[in-house]
């Protein structure tokens, strides 16, 4: 049996009173939990202090600023709650659905968004007990200091596994944050780093409020697809997030812009790029989806820092890319 280590536990009411309690030495923030208590359990981390945000109310919303346009989602948002939200539903679909996908419907009750966004990085060689990572002498993330991936590379290439977050980048998503120094926005394409070990741009004492999208100004079209070796409780083995700009409210409208993101590989999502293979080309027209399923596969390649080999995966991005847009034109 895995154990919790001992650490205090205080309870904030105010977004000022989280900041101020994430400034004792060591301590780190609690939401739901269901990624930082089997961490502690394995000793990937040992806090004196959680500080958590379940007396926070004011993270609980989800809601839609017309005046702005945009989509604003509180951090303490449950994955559940953002599944089933009318808002979320009518505004950002593929955000709903990727959180609807998330593990199981205990963990989704409980996990919110702001956990699902700064999801801690996995790699199949650091989310093992304490023994077993010992018998390999550690890693860049945990204890060593070699990358049992990469041997010889100077950064940690655990991968980012949240679901939400290539929909996010997709989206065109900023997050906002509180801080010692007040509240701050920042794009999420510009929020992750390519280093496992410290893989966003979250300064210290800093809590993530909330995450704000965009709302569509003309036709559009999205989705999102992830594969995993069960469809409930593991974390995807790769993951895809579409957005197509279309010149009418028809899937048999031509594309005027491809936006495609894929998780999984390394600390950050990868954007693809140099898409226009599927621009000026009816939605529902079959060389649409061949042409970003066939730029996905050129342009991502896995690495072995998660289960199933890294070719496997990498053939199966072109299929499940393919299968996304085709799913797409099928919702019409």
């Amino acid at each position: 049996m895995l154990r919790l280590p001992r650490f205090d536990v205080v309870t904030p009411e105010t977004l000022d009173g989280v900041v101020a309690a994430l400034q004792t030495p060591g301590a780190r923030l609690l939401a739901g939990g269901t990624d930082l208590l089997p961490n502690l359990k394995h000793r990937l981390d040992n806090p004196p202090l959680l500080v958590s945000l379940a007396g926070v109310s004011a993270l609980t919303s989800v809601s839609v600023d017309t005046q702005a346009s945009e989509l604003r989602v509180g951090a303490g948002v449950t994955l559940s709650a953002l599944s089933r939200s009318t808002d979320a539903l009518t505004h950002a679909p593929s955000l709903a659905k990727a959180a609807g996908l998330v593990a199981s419907p205990l963990i989704r009750n409980t996990a919110t968004l702001g956990g699902n966004v700064n999801l801690d990085t996995r790699c199949r060689y650091v989310n093992q007990t304490e023994f077993w990572r010992s018998a390999i002498g550690g890693c860049l993330k945990s204890e060593g200091n070699v990358c049992h991936v990469v041997p010889g590379g100077k950064n940690c290439v655990a991968a980012m596994s949240s679901d939400c977050v290539p929909v996010l980048i997709s989206l065109g998503a900023s997050l906002e944050l509180m801080g010692p120094n007040g509240p701050r926005r920042v794009a999420m394409s510009d929020y992750y780093t390519a280093d496992g070990t410290r893989h966003t741009t979250r300064e210290d004492f800093e809590v993530t409020t909330a995450v704000v999208v965009p709302l569509a100004e003309g036709a559009r079209r999205c989705g999102y697809t992830k594969w995993s070796v069960r469809g409930s409780i593991d974390y995807p083995l790769l993951s895809v997030a579409l957005r197509f700009e279309l010149e009418r409210d028809d899937v048999g409208a031509d594309v005027t812009q491809v936006h495609a993101v894929v998780g999984v590989l390394g600390a950050r999502p990868r954007i693809v790029t140099r898409l226009d293979g599927a621009v000026g080309k009816p939605l529902s027209d079959p060389a649409v989806a061949t042409a970003v399923a066939e730029r996905v596969h050129k342009q991502c390649k896995p690495l072995d820092n998660v289960p199933y080999e890294a070719p496997y995966r990498r053939q199966m991005l072109r299929v499940h890319t393919r299968r996304a847009v085709e799913s797409i034109v099928a919702e019409g």
